[in-house]
């Protein structure tokens, strides 16, 4: 058989030979064998954000999104008034996914290629004492900025106010401390740095608002509250749960472990992001932001100053070597973005610089340099 197509994306993401062959099996849903499984998984899950004496965790069923969207549902009182920190796309869904459940909703907004300010927000809740939660994108991933979780965590302390954390492209590979960052909800999901597939999100609530937030949820379906009454009182999902999903994340948390647990895996990551940028330097290309911002999740670069680059060809050339890109997701300026994340390494990123290399003699372009 031939090999996968790496994936050089936020996920879906490359994932090992054991996660893959872990759902070759099927489970009963209901079944004491399974119910194991998830309790397991909620077990590590804690583990990872050192979050036993301070949160719950609840499994939710669906994409990552679905899960930020039932977090807000949850925590926030209908009556509540959310502030959404805008540095990018992810945080715009944020903000139309508030709207949406109902939820009175203001933005506070930055530039793409810079991270949110503590010091803006501070300002923003002195001014408004209507706000009661905050949400942050942890790792902005529409250009791959990291945003200051503590320095925003610490003000929402100071001021009072509720923070709901979209830790989705960040959760597993960089630090997250429940014991010294103190956040209502944090949400993440199995198919992005723990290296499963997609199909679960799962959110972190803080045990001391659990209580408060029963009855608040619009949704049956996206309800935490009642999803974590009804899974601590049986063991069980409330709804089918992703069976397969969740036994490959299992199986992905153990390699996970074995591999050292975050420091390791951000190790790799990071190792991961240099081959990538040096080796992408080298044809010329320039990625879109500063280092001092950049994530090693993933990396925007500018699309090539010449005149012969198409983003759907060059992906194709890519593609037919072996590597997924992603199209970039700033509407001002062409990019594209690559991956950092996934069960690769540094063999692969200089693999996928060389496709990228052999892309470009195919268009006939000379250098990947911006204009």
């Amino acid at each position: 058989m031939d090999r996968d197509k790496i994936l050089l994306t936020p996920g879906p993401l490359t994932t090992t030979l054991r996660t893959k062959l872990a759902m070759l099996r099927d489970w009963g849903s209901w079944d004491a064998d399974f119910n194991a499984v998830t309790a397991r998984i909620r077990h590590s899950l804690l583990d990872i954000v050192q979050g036993h004496d301070t949160h719950v965790v609840v499994p939710l069923q669906g994409s990552g999104t679905f899960s930020v969207e039932a977090a807000v549902a949850t925590v926030v009182p209908r009556d509540g008034h959310v502030l959404v920190l805008d540095n990018g796309a992810y945080c715009k869904r944020a903000a139309r996914l508030t709207q949406m459940m109902g939820r009175r909703c203001s933005v506070l907004g930055f530039g793409d290629a810079e991270p949110v300010s503590a010091s803006a927000l501070d300002a923003r809740l002195r001014e408004d004492s209507s706000i009661t939660h905050v949400v942050m994108i942890h790792c902005e991933t529409g250009a791959g900025v990291l945003n200051p979780l503590q320095a925003v965590a610490d003000v929402c302390v100071a001021q009072g106010r509720g923070l709901i954390v979209d830790a989705m492209s960040s959760f597993a590979a960089l630090p997250i401390d429940a014991r010294a960052v103190r956040f209502d909800a944090l949400v993440a999901a199995s198919g992005k740095c723990l290296e499963g597939v997609p199909g679960m999100g799962f959110v972190f609530i803080r045990k001391a608002i659990l209580d408060g937030c029963a009855g608040q949820s619009q949704s049956l379906a996206m309800d935490l509250h009642d999803q974590y009454a009804y899974m601590e009182k049986t063991g069980q999902w409330r709804f089918t749960p992703p069976t397969h999903v969740v036994v490959a994340l299992a199986e992905a948390i153990k390699q996970f472990e074995e591999e050292g647990g975050q420091p390791a895996r951000l190790a790799r990551y990071t190792d991961n992001c240099h081959a990538l940028v040096s080796g992408m330097a080298r044809l010329g290309f320039k990625p879109f932001l500063d280092p001092a911002v950049q994530a090693p999740i993933i990396v925007t670069f500018h699309a090539p100053a010449d005149a012969r680059y198409q983003f759907k060809a060059f992906y194709d050339a890519a593609k037919a070597r072996g590597f997924i890109l992603y199209p970039g997701k700033l509407t001002q300026i062409e990019t594209f973005r690559v991956g950092c994340i996934g069960a690769i390494g540094r063999n692969e990123m200089e693999q996928a610089v060389h496709a990228v290399a052999l892309a470009l003699q195919d268009l006939g372009i000379a250098s990947g340099a911006p204009a």
